[in-house]
């Protein structure tokens, strides 16, 4: 079924662009970008998040390090960090003489999410712009380094990263879960589950087989049981505590 909007065929033309043109991307349309994120849903109005932009070629150079190695991390026009904070409420705490509760895991759901609504956002916004990019889940894989480089006070952590640019070719889209297996209609429906799965398995095993740059030999239902066999950035427990979500 096609797209019935240009904004639900721009969202739905979604696809990873990691090799980007040289041009740089404008000042204003950088700034209408973060604009946008500034513009996504937050709970309660809290807006826990802050983005930052890292231009510095030695801070780039490590975080391409740190993120993987990931060589476009350094190469993109645009990289930005998505962090979720709640520092300058314990600024606000502080000034109002009010009690600062941070040991619920409820605030880190709400950091979390309210900074990937934003990240989407931005994201959404780029794509309209003509740009393309990625997310970097690998900028949490050494939490407590990316926190000093970029001084990240407590009661914040990274979230994701975000490579922008102009797309140097656009690859090819992954398929995406059948609908019935993912829209259930006023429960859980378990048997629609189970029948998407090996639907889903024939779909992904052609797609990875015959697409022309980085075939694969295994569908998603194989990748994502060795991905879920181990555990899975186990320092960002620990990052989270120092940083002041401690949790009862």
């Amino acid at each position: 079924m096609e797209p019935k909007n240009d904004t639900a065929a721009l969202i739905q033309n979604h696809r990873s662009i990691r090799k980007f043109t040289e041009e740089s991307v404008p000042k204003e349309v950088l700034e209408d970008i973060i604009r946008s994120a500034q513009w996504a849903p937050t709970s309660h109005n809290v807006q826990a998040y802050t983005i930052i932009s890292v231009t510095a070629p030695d801070l780039r150079e490590k975080l391409e390090e740190l993120c993987g190695p990931q060589e476009y991390v350094g190469a993109a026009p645009v990289f930005l960090v998505f962090v979720a904070d709640f520092h300058k409420h314990a600024l606000i705490s502080e000034d109002q003489g009010t009690a600062f509760e941070m040991e619920e895991a409820e605030n880190v759901l709400v950091g979390a999410v309210d900074t990937a609504l934003a990240a989407q956002n931005a994201f959404i916004t780029a794509k309209a712009y003509g740009l393309g990019g990625v997310m970097i889940g690998g900028i949490r894989n050494a939490p407590h380094k990316v926190a000093q480089l970029l001084e990240l006070p407590t009661w914040t952590f990274p979230v994701m990263g975000m490579c922008l640019g102009y797309p140097e070719h656009l690859p090819g889209q992954k398929p995406r879960f059948p609908l019935p297996g993912v829209w259930h209609h006023n429960k859980y429906q378990e048997k629609e589950v189970q029948e998407a799965l090996p639907a889903f398995d024939q779909i992904t095993r052609s797609y990875y087989q015959n697409r022309p740059v980085n075939p694969k030999r295994e569908s998603w239902l194989e990748q994502m049981a060795s991905y879920l066999a181990a555990p899975r950035r186990p320092q960002m427990t620990t990052f989270l505590k120092e940083q002041g979500f401690t949790f009862k």
